[in-house]
């Protein structure tokens, strides 16, 4: 599990309730049933308009995929290439056949069974390249929900509020009630700008970095499969992978004993 989101969500609002509960303000006061119901509700009305049914589907995964570690390791992927190089230029390309279904990552998969089948370089670069652009055109579209989901949020905790209002000027003739009226609408504005900044918003971000990562990933693997078919040295072909990663992610001994420090230091 990646618990950078989930310490970030509860953190946040946290952070928020501690601040409220600081100024005397009591917790009960900030839940509000039928601003829920209008934020809430009126956010997924919002999306389910937006966006088609089998985009919609995908949310419950994509939620999933927030709070759970990245699968994508750039490192491995190198490694895993130059395993395959090795072989190839031990046994020959045909050889790495038997090595395809060893693997998880279905595009590393298909990138060997194009070079085993002897396709030409440019066709699988092309074939590639364009399952690339598909998959990160999905990614985008994934993200793109809850981007909506976070614009819609505070326009309709805007309306709660002024729903709200409107049924407290309304009823002026007890004036003791004007007060808690009052506060109670300003908790749909709350909800829908509290939820868009602490929830829709950061998921949409955190899928779009999760795709940058995947991305890079399949980028190498890319030009490690293409390098592999051109019987480039499995050396030289480590070093040139290696080049597409920032330098002090380029070692994983460092990158694990840098973490085993930084857990140590806390």
């Amino acid at each position: 599990m990646d618990l950078t989101t989930l310490v970030g969500l509860v953190l946040g609002v946290s952070s928020l309730l501690v601040a409220f509960v600081i100024e005397g303000g009591s917790p009960l006061a900030l839940f509000g049933l039928s601003a829920g119901i209008i934020v809430f509700g009126g956010t997924i009305g919002a999306v389910v308009i937006s966006f088609p049914g089998e985009q919609l589907r995908a949310i419950i995964p994509l939620v999933r995929i927030v709070f759970q570690k990245p699968k994508d390791d750039p490192l491995l992927a190198i490694d895993q290439l130059v395993e395959l190089a090795v072989t190839a230029r031990r046994e020959g390309i045909l050889s790495l056949e038997e090595k395809i279904e060893s693997y998880t990552d279905e595009f590393m998969k298909n990138g060997i069974r194009l070079i085993v089948d002897g396709v030409d370089p440019e066709l699988v670069r092309s074939i590639l390249e364009t399952e690339l652009s598909y998959i990160e055109t999905r990614h985008e579209l994934g993200a793109s929900v809850f981007e909506a989901a976070g614009g819609f949020a505070p326009t309709l905790g805007i309306m709660g509020t002024v729903m709200g209002l409107i049924h407290v000027l309304s009823n002026l003739s007890n004036i003791a009630t004007l007060g808690p009226l009052i506060a109670t609408a300003f908790i749909a504005t709350l909800y829908g700008v509290g939820s868009a900044n602490l929830f829709w918003l950061p998921v949409a971000t955190k899928l779009k970095a999760r795709s940058k990562k995947e991305m890079l990933s399949k980028e190498i693997i890319l030009e490690g499969v293409l390098s592999i078919q051109a019987g480039e040295n499995p050396t030289i072909l480590g070093q040139k992978l290696k080049v597409f990663l920032a330098p002090n992610a380029r070692d994983k001994k460092k990158e694990d004993a840098a973490a085993g420090a930084g857990a140590a230091d806390a």
